[in-house]
């Protein structure tokens, strides 16, 4: 078609140049009038045809809303991980993402969410403060037909949530339970006294971790004492803690803290009261603090769940909403129910970590660098365990 259309232009131009030799007068011939209508007329195919091949562009803002800043993962990992995979997709991160966290207030993501709809987002990924309460927010995207994809927490009791990304959860809970009661039973201890130091009570995932965890060990542990722990808060944690050691005269055998942020509030308060041999403490998230007291033998386990894949999964699919294409149906693998609907879910398996498979996950995954968990307070712990 391009082929023919010049062939057209080039006569047309040959027989304009012979009759304006042959001319008077500087007015335009009918046939020089043509040809300017024909190479308009090519210009105006180009131009479309650049048009039609054009990559398209966003139909507006993406806001990524994270809930606190007490666990180290969301600005250390969560975020930035978030944020390469939608440059490394083309979209504009300096220009068109919003960002905001609540610190751990339930009424700020609130206002923050009205706040980036207000300033032009079309997708929200919104990691809840308060699993309940956040249904106020996608409730309110669904009447703008924004669509919301739920991160890490689950959105609980509305229709508004589009997509859940997180890990089996259950899942978490059962394997620090199964990692406590292997370790006790090793130990040899009979009818082992156990204290939970659990989750933010407003965390959906935190009643999930529970849940996994007594399907594991009740009836195989006494649960001494329990706790739920408002904020994640690991000073919370410790003050719980210290109520347990003195309701249990200092006796307990071990204890199931549901992150590693707990699981240092436990153990700052085990060693304030004087124990000198610390019981098998578990944990969550794979943070370096975490990481350095199983090396240096106060912190039994954590479990690892790979953020990466996480973040670069919600990137993938906001990225596809905000472009208004339809994502990949391959990433979703299973539907989790929210209390109102079931959600379309990709849900990521977590992996238990303790001294002996540190290189083979954490570090060789690169979510930790040698160098960040083998500081100078560490170096003999690292290279006791074969870290190097």
């Amino acid at each position: 078609m391009k082929k023919n259309l010049l062939v057209v232009v080039s006569v047309l131009l040959v027989a304009a140049f012979a009759l304006t030799a042959c001319a008077t007068t500087a007015t335009a011939t009918p046939t020089e009038t043509v040809a300017a209508a024909t190479t308009e007329a090519a210009t105006a195919a180009a131009t479309t045809a650049a048009a039609t091949t054009a990559a398209p562009t966003a139909s507006g803002k993406i806001a990524i809303l994270l809930p606190e800043t007490k666990t180290a993962r969301y600005e250390a990992s969560d975020l930035p991980d978030f944020k390469a995979k939608l440059s490394d997709l083309g979209f504009d991160v300096d220009n068109d993402l919003i960002y905001s966290n609540a610190n751990q207030d339930a009424s700020t993501q609130q206002s923050q969410a009205e706040a980036a709809i207000t300033n032009g987002a079309t997708v929200l990924v919104l990691d809840p403060v308060d699993s309940d309460a956040a249904a106020a927010i996608a409730d309110l995207a669904k009447s703008k037909n924004i669509p919301v994809i739920s991160y890490d927490r689950l959105i609980k009791g509305s229709d508004g949530v589009t997509y859940y990304i997180s890990f089996d959860n259950e899942q978490v809970g059962k394997l620090q339970g199964q990692a406590l009661l292997d370790e006790l039973t090793k130990e040899g201890i009979t009818n082992p006294q156990v204290v939970f130091i659990n989750g933010s009570p407003t965390d959906n995932n935190a009643t999930l971790f529970k849940k996994g965890a007594h399907e594991v060990l009740d009836g195989k542990v006494t649960v001494a004492k329990e706790y739920d722990t408002p904020d994640w808060s690991p000073d919370k944690a410790q003050d719980e803690m210290t109520q347990a050691l003195t309701a249990l005269n200092n006796k307990v055998d071990g204890v199931l803290a549901a992150n590693d942020g707990t699981a240092g509030g436990a153990i700052a308060a085990m060693k304030g009261a004087g124990l000198t041999q610390l019981p098998p403490v578990t944990g969550q998230d794979a943070e370096v603090a975490g990481i350095q007291r199983i090396l240096a033998g106060e912190q039994f386990m954590t479990v690892y769940k790979a953020i990466k894949p996480e973040a670069e999964a919600a990137a993938t699919l906001a990225y596809d909403l905000v472009m208004g294409q339809t994502p990949d149906a391959s990433l979703v693998n299973g539907t989790t129910n929210n209390g109102k609907i079931d959600v379309p879910s990709i849900l990521l398996t977590p992996v238990a970590v303790t001294k002996d498979n540190i290189e083979s996950t954490i570090i060789a995954d690169g979510f930790h660098t040698v160098a960040e968990i083998c500081t100078s307070d560490f170096a003999d712990a690292c290279t006791a365990a074969g870290i190097k």
